[in-house]
């Protein structure tokens, strides 16, 4: 057996003898206050990124592209992973992030701008992407690198989760939906790793989201205003 596998096992011995007593009060039932729809990113730490260590606190959601869209027979309908927590087990917000450097992003903006082929399961991912960067790919500023471009549409992916969220009649009433990105590239600016958000319930405007919530005005930063 790869050893790595073998120390991610040992690794598993002391997060069970950290964490032993932390299920008590978890066995019949979950009421997480938050879920999370992140990136399916080796760099994206799902629950470290908020300092989490706390079981049944967060339901994590994990995907690339950090979709809330599935595809049915019906058409495209809210994923039944972030829909589960907000109807099932009372959780009151939802939030989308994004990370910099984004793949599925940057895949999805090749696919749109030139030809591009991949596995049938990724090209499956990536067409629930399409229809939703398209617009935004097309308004891009002309005088951005490949770079920038890509992170202001992980910013704008961002938008069109939470619209999604926020325009469904399957999300009941009262689920607040935050939009942030997760910035490993130092883009922001401040440390790597900080979660800056970019959207609330649709709003974008930073100005006005600073002004609403003042006590994360700090943590409200946007590279994109469109």
């Amino acid at each position: 057996m790869d050893q790595t596998f073998v120390d991610l096992l040992a690794g598993n011995l002391a997060h069970a003898a950290a964490f032993d007593d932390r299920f008590d009060d978890l066995q019949a039932a979950q009421h997480p206050h938050t879920v999370t729809v992140c990136c399916s990113d080796s760099r994206v730490l799902q629950d470290h990124m908020w300092g989490n260590e706390a079981p049944g606190r967060i339901f994590t959601c994990g995907n690339i592209g950090n979709r809330v869209v599935q595809r049915t027979d019906e058409g495209d309908v809210v994923s039944g992973d972030v829909l589960y927590p907000l109807a099932h087990t009372g959780t009151e917000t939802a939030v989308v992030v994004g990370h910099t450097g984004c793949g599925a992003v940057t895949a999805t903006y090749d696919a749109l701008t030139g030809d591009v082929n991949d596995l049938p399961g990724i090209e499956g991912c990536l067409d629930l992407l399409k229809p939703l960067l398209e617009p935004g790919v097309e308004a891009l500023p002309d005088d951005l690198s490949r770079p920038e471009a890509i992170n202001r549409l992980v910013e704008y992916n961002v938008d069109r989760q939470v619209d999604v969220l926020v325009g469904s009649d399957d999300v009941p009433p009262g689920v607040e939906v935050v939009g942030a990105v997760y910035d490993f590239q130092d883009v922001y600016g401040g440390d790597r790793g900080e979660v800056h958000v970019v959207n609330v319930d649709g709003e974008r405007g930073v100005a006005d989201l600073r002004a609403t919530y003042p006590a994360i005005e700090d943590r409200i930063r946007r590279l994109w205003v469109y």
